[in-house]
C-alpha cells in the first residue's frame, strides 16, 4: 500500500473533520451521560478513554481499506485464515473459553455498572463454555481478522505480512486474559478495577502499531516513501 494511504494529506477534508467530530462528540455525551447515571465509577479516566481509542482506530482503518478482487479459490483461502486468526484473538483475548463447570452463574448483561465501550457487555458463565463479549474487543478483533483477510487477498500484498499481524496481536491480548476471566467470574466493577492502566495501555499501543501495519503493509520502499513524506 502507498504510504500515502496511511499518513494522507496535512490537511484534511471538511467532511472527514465533520464526521470525526460527530463521532468524538457522541463519545463524550455517552461517558457525560453514563458519569450521571451510574451508581459506581471508576476512578482512572483512561478506562473511559481505551475503549474508544480501539473503536475509532477500527472505525478509521474501515474507512482506510478496500477489499481487493480476487479469485474465489483466494477469497475461500484468505476467509479462513482471517477465521483462524480471529479465533485465536478470541481465545487469548477471553472473549470465550472453556466454562466453569459447577461454578457457572448464568449469562448477565451489563449495562450501567461499567463504562461506554466496555458496555453492553455480554457475560456468560456456563458449564461448558464461557463468553466474555465487551464491545470494543469485539469490534477490535473483527477489524483485525478482517485486516488480516485484506492483506492475504491483496494480490501485491504478503502472506508474510498477515502472519506477522497475527502474532503481534496475540502478544497484544495476552495482558488482558486476567482481567477478562476476573470479569467473567466475578463483578462487573471488578473486570474495571483488575485492568490495570499498565497492562491495558501496552495492549492498546500494540493493538495501534498492529492496525497501522496491517492498513499500510509496508514493503521495502515504503520507509523511504514516508521519509520523504514527512520531510516535505
Amino acid at each position: 500500500m502507498d504510504v500515502n494511504a496511511v499518513v494522507g494529506d496535512r490537511m484534511p477534508d471538511i467532511k472527514t473533520v465533520m464526521r470525526w467530530s460527530i463521532v468524538i462528540n457522541v463519545e463524550i455525551l455517552l461517558v457525560g451521560s453514563y458519569l450521571l447515571i451510574a451508581p459506581v465509577t471508576p476512578t482512572g479516566v483512561w478506562s473511559y478513554v481505551y475503549p474508544f481509542i480501539w473503536i475509532n482506530v477500527a472505525l478509521w482503518a474501515f474507512s482506510r481499506t478496500e477489499t481487493p478482487t480476487a479469485s474465489r479459490s483466494r477469497q475461500y483461502t484468505s476467509g479462513l485464515i482471517a477465521l483462524g486468526y480471529l479465533f485465536v484473538l478470541g481465545l487469548f483475548g477471553g472473549l470465550y473459553g472453556p466454562g466453569m463447570g459447577e461454578m457457572a452463574t448464568g449469562l448477565r448483561i451489563e449495562f450501567v455498572s461499567l463504562p461506554p465501550g466496555w458496555s453492553p457487555a455480554v457475560l456468560y458463565s456456563g458449564e461448558l463454555i464461557r463468553l466474555a463479549l465487551l464491545p470494543f474487543k469485539v469490534v477490535g478483533y473483527l477489524t483485525l481478522a478482517y485486516l488480516v483477510y485484506v492483506t492475504v487477498l491483496d494480490a501485491t500484498g504478503s502472506a508474510t505480512m498477515g502472519i506477522f499481524g497475527l502474532f503481534s496481536c496475540v502478544s497484544c491480548v495476552l495482558p488482558l486474559i486476567a482481567a477478562t476471566v476476573s470479569g467473567v467470574v466475578g463483578s462487573g466493577g471488578v473486570l474495571v478495577a483488575v485492568a490495570t492502566r499498565q497492562s491495558y495501555a501496552l495492549s492498546t499501543v500494540v493493538f495501534v502499531f498492529t492496525v497501522l501495519l496491517l492498513v499500510w503493509r509496508p514493503t521495502a520502499g515504503s520507509f523511504s516513501q514516508l521519509r520523504t513524506k514527512l520531510g516535505t
